[in-house]
């Protein structure tokens, strides 16, 4: 009977678990919504092998900016499925001086 319990135990941990995969990128185009949907398409194959692999729920989180600070609409829905705070002026700051960082050393 130990046996049945721990199962129950484990498949009840597992259904309530869940996977977010956040994609962090600064991109060159101003099209971010575009590139946004691009990767979460580039990333449904790898959703569906965790999820039949491991027995959890999967999402992507897509965060893109682009070189000049441009974000998507959908960035603030996006960051609020993240535990944290997240201030969106500070993350636009950071693509910009990274940017400029690069810029200059070339």
């Amino acid at each position: 009977m130990s046996s049945r319990v721990g199962d129950r135990a484990r498949t009840s941990w597992r259904e309530n678990v869940v996977t977010m995969m956040m994609i962090i990128k600064i991109t060159i185009d101003r099209n971010v919504i575009k590139k946004e949907a691009e990767n979460i398409l580039n990333c449904e194959d790898l959703i569906t092998e965790i999820q039949s692999m491991w027995s959890v729920k999967a999402n992507v989180i897509p965060v893109l900016i682009g070189a000049t600070g441009i974000i998507s609409k959908s960035l603030r829905q996006y960051l609020s499925n993240i535990p944290g705070k997240h201030a969106i002026k500070e993350i636009q700051k950071t693509a910009i001086l990274d940017t400029a960082c690069i810029l200059r050393k070339c």
